[in-house]
């Protein structure tokens, strides 16, 4: 029998969770990544707890357990007036293993994963290896990729584009990315400064609302970052520049030393999702997928859901003989998710850190303070926050 072959552009966290669970299971997986190897940025950095419960059975939740940070309270602040409503995750130990988020670079995930499948001969990757297209026919994909420079030909029965916001594959497929971008851009600012020092009671996960300027405060093991929103009018180089991020950083917390910052990064935010997830043999996982701002951290941790629901239906068929119709599953579960529980949410979440109403301010505060206060209602927000109840409805999606 001849052994089944998926093509995955991409060597992010999604495109190589996607190869682990294929190659695992036995199926030939080939990647290839446009970038000369692993990207290690200042990306995604927290982990879900569904996202722990679902790469424990690979063996990676351990590895990056050891190598993070345990977030156990997570707290909705004023940036000014403090602590607004802290919630605790330990109110989701019945439903699910890892009742906790996990502050972990995205890249320490990948290289784990990188480790596992160079070890398996069934496994290729391409680094430096630029998709150009994908055309199928109608037993095969081909993908024609530019492996340092030199022209490449990959025939497989699937292919997975996994391969970012502006991934070549839905682009060659003609798929429409619907939706919108934020008129500003995010500034992320990494320090060693330890804020816990002089900010009362912070936690792990810190969402600071302010009607002038909102911020995020993440901890990750060595150091904290800081997410800022920078005006349409700013350009590039005075946001990235010292006398910008110095003033942030003042005014969020004056010091009497200038701060000093090990990485910043600037990015465009946008709220859109692909039109179809499935074209015959070719999926969208992840960004290629859909994107979305990173208030509630659901980007990565929805990508990896994308890649489990999928490659768990792809063996199916492979290896189960079931019909390919429930790979028609994958988009009505995962496109409906992508819509109504993740781009829903993070927009919502913008839209609440931000409010300057002082009147709808006020309201959204008390709602949080009293959420917070129930045991009953704080469990409910936290599985909406911690995406199980997202899982829970795409299972119900036939």
């Amino acid at each position: 029998m001849k052994q089944a072959h998926v093509m995955i552009a991409g060597a992010g966290p999604v495109g190589l969770v996607s190869a682990l669970v294929l190659a695992e299971a036995g199926v030939r997986v080939t990647v290839a990544e446009s970038s000369p190897g692993l990207n290690q940025d200042f990306r995604a950095s927290t982990f879900h707890p569904p996202t722990l419960d679902m790469l424990a059975p690979y063996g990676l939740t351990p590895d990056l357990i050891a190598q993070g940070l345990i977030a156990r309270y997570t707290q909705q602040r004023d940036r000014h007036e403090g602590v607004v409503a802290e919630f605790d995750m330990q109110l989701l130990a019945g439903d699910t293993d890892h009742p906790f988020r996990l502050q972990c670079e995205q890249w320490k995930m990948t290289k784990l994963i990188q480790s596992k499948l160079e070890k398996m001969p069934h496994v290729t990757i391409h680094f430096n290896a630029k998709v150009e297209s994908v055309e199928q026919t109608g037993d095969k994909a081909i993908t024609r990729l530019a492996i340092d420079g030199q022209p490449h030909q990959v025939e497989s029965d699937y292919v997975l584009g996994a391969d970012g916001a502006w991934s070549a594959v839905r682009r060659s497929q003609g798929i429409e990315f619907e939706g919108f971008t934020y008129p500003e851009r995010f500034l992320v600012i990494s320090t060693a400064f330890e804020y816990a020092d002089h900010l009362p009671k912070l936690s792990y996960v810190n969402y600071c609302s302010d009607p002038k300027e909102w911020c995020v405060l993440l901890r990750v093991p060595t150091l904290w970052r800081v997410l800022f929103p920078t005006k349409p009018e700013e350009t590039d180089e005075d946001v990235m520049g010292d006398v910008l991020v110095e003033q942030r950083l003042q005014a969020l917390l004056p010091q009497d030393k200038p701060y000093e910052t090990v990485h910043r990064s600037l990015y465009k935010v946008h709220q859109r999702v692909a039109k179809t997830f499935r074209q015959g043999r070719v999926f969208l996982v992840g960004d290629a997928g859909h994107i979305n701002n990173p208030l509630g951290g659901m980007g990565m941790n929805g990508g990896v859901h994308d890649a489990m629901n999928l490659c768990k239906k792809l063996l199916a068929v492979i290896q189960e003989g079931q019909s390919q119709d429930i790979l028609d599953r994958y988009e009505r579960q995962r496109r409906t998710i992508a819509i109504e529980y993740i781009n829903a949410s993070t927009a919502r979440n913008k839209k609440e850190i931000e409010e300057r109403d002082p009147v709808l301010r006020k309201k959204t505060q008390d709602e949080l303070r009293a959420t917070c206060a129930d045991p009953v209602t704080a469990k409910a927000y936290l599985r909406k926050t911690s995406m199980l109840d997202a899982l829970e409805r795409a299972e119900s999606i036939a």
